[in-house]
């Protein structure tokens, strides 16, 4: 929470209040707003400090009375060990530090990748045991239709014999996994591939490296950094924390499966001054809140930027605005990587084709909570902007072009998935055709399965058009598949 320091020191001069009715010198600026309140109302405070100087020439002898009973005294300090979590201690540090609230976007991005407490640091959150579940988990068919797409667009790319194959947060490695598997058997697409993970975690790198069996070569040359091969289809892979890192000058096909999702956003709410950005504070019962910034925020020149997108009457009728200016920028740098050395990128993602207005959710143990709740415990995400994608992309260069969004389902079916469990369906036990018509409807059906016959809990949920598609190519290349 935002205070105005009015106090003033001086050598020689004293303060005090010359009117027993003058408020306190420590103003809240920022507005707090419950969590079920849509439009809270703007608090300006109106009373000032009085602060005179006491004048020189008053006679000697004379009393100066000074009432301090309206001066802020800060809490006798506690030793008295506390439940908050390191992460939680850290955030609160941030916010006493800066000596007021951080933005949602600072927030998530402690939360999620702080580098000591991280949620996605130090564990491995998917998969049923974990706090969620991705296509890649659902079924192999996801990664084998991926593998087709990167295929048909190497492919279109004219075969070339050095490709960067690069996915932007891999998981458990498992849709690479199974991409490399479905795609061994076409020897002249792998044998060009260079596989670059791109990924923060230390704890999911070691699984991705295990999943996708790779080992260390052995090579006593000097000056020849040692190479990691999978053996899924004896292609190099490499670690990287930013795409940045990965070496450019030759073709990319990057990946970017529910990537887009966990990157930072910042919330903007329509106040009866303006747009004001959403923050986090700290209560007076050390609780965090949701507060709204009294001025002007640096993310407010992305929010100029997505209001200039889209139409003004699509910003008329919204209260809340999402940006993400991480989104943007990564897009910014994926065009211009494509641009110069050629490729192509493959966007998949739930979110919107347009202005994201409030979206932001915490996920724990596959259950909703509160974004505010324990922080650190839970995955953070909100839906993507596959229009400010689109925009950002767009302005990079002229020599890229853009496709989609398509809904998965759109995608995955015209790609083949449908011949691929029938194939599939012909040689196994009654218990995998189960699970192969269970992951096939959750990855390209709606709503609630209509076969299913168990727990009404555990009823499967389709995926097929809440998750959307979309590809960035050189136009050297023509349309990709299978965006025609």
């Amino acid at each position: 929470m935002l205070t105005r320091h009015l106090l003033k020191q001086a050598s020689t001069c004293r303060h005090f209040l010359s009117n027993s009715k003058t408020s306190s010198p420590f103003l809240t600026k920022s507005i707090l707003f419950s969590s079920s309140s849509s439009s809270p109302e703007s608090q300006s405070p109106t009373n000032t400090f009085v602060d005179d100087k006491v004048n020189d020439q008053y006679p000697t002898g004379t009393s100066i009375s000074i009432d301090r009973s309206a001066l802020y005294n800060l809490p006798d300090h506690s030793h008295e060990p506390t439940s908050d979590s390191e992460l939680v201690k850290h955030l609160k540090g941030i916010i006493k530090f800066r000596g007021g609230p951080i933005s949602v976007a600072e927030y998530m991005e402690e939360v999620l990748t702080n580098p000591k407490f991280g949620f996605y640091i130090s564990r491995d959150v998917f998969g049923a045991e974990g706090d969620f579940i991705t296509s890649p988990e659902v079924s192999q068919m996801f990664g084998e239709m991926v593998g087709v797409w990167a295929m048909c667009l190497w492919e279109q790319m004219g075969r070339p014999k050095q490709v960067n194959l690069v996915e932007l947060g891999p998981g458990r490695g498992t849709l690479m996994a199974d991409l490399l598997r479905s795609a061994s058997k076409f020897k002249s697409f792998t044998e060009s591939l260079h596989v670059h993970m791109v990924e923060c975690s230390p704890t999911l790198q070691k699984l991705q490296h295990h999943n996708l069996k790779c080992f260390d070569e052995d090579d006593n040359s000097d000056g020849v950094e040692k190479r990691t091969v999978s053996m899924l289809a004896g292609t190099p892979v490499s670690w990287h924390a930013l795409l940045e890192q990965v070496p450019s000058g030759m073709p990319s096909i990057i990946i970017a499966h529910e990537f887009y999702d966990a990157l930072p956003v910042h919330q903007f709410q329509r106040a009866s001054r303006g747009w004001c950005e959403k923050m986090v504070d700290v209560s007076e019962d050390s609780m965090f809140r949701f507060v709204l910034s009294p001025q002007t925020t640096p993310a407010t020149l992305y929010l100029m930027r997505r209001c200039k997108w889209a139409a003004p009457e699509e910003i008329e009728k919204l209260g809340q605005i999402e940006v993400c200016p991480k989104a943007m920028d990564l897009t910014r740098t994926i065009a211009d990587r494509i641009s110069c050395d050629g490729g192509g990128a493959l966007i998949i993602d739930y979110g919107l084709n347009g202005v994201v207005s409030d979206s932001l959710q915490a996920i724990r143990k596959h259950k909703f909570i509160n974004i505010l709740d324990n922080p650190g415990s839970a995955d953070l995400s909100a839906y993507v902007d596959f229009a400010s994608i689109r925009h950002s992309a767009e302005e990079v260069s002229e020599d890229i072009s853009v496709h989609g969004p398509m809904t998965q389902s759109q995608f995955l079916g015209a790609l083949g998935i449908n011949f691929r469990v029938e194939a599939l369906l012909q040689n196994c036990t009654d218990e995998q055709a189960d699970s192969l018509r269970t992951g096939y409807w959750r990855l390209v059906g709606e709503g609630e399965a209509p076969f299913w016959e168990g727990p009404d809990e555990q009823v499967p949920i389709g995926m097929g058009t809440r998750y959307l598609a979309m590809a960035i190519v050189n136009k050297k290349q023509g349309v990709p598949v299978p965006f025609q």
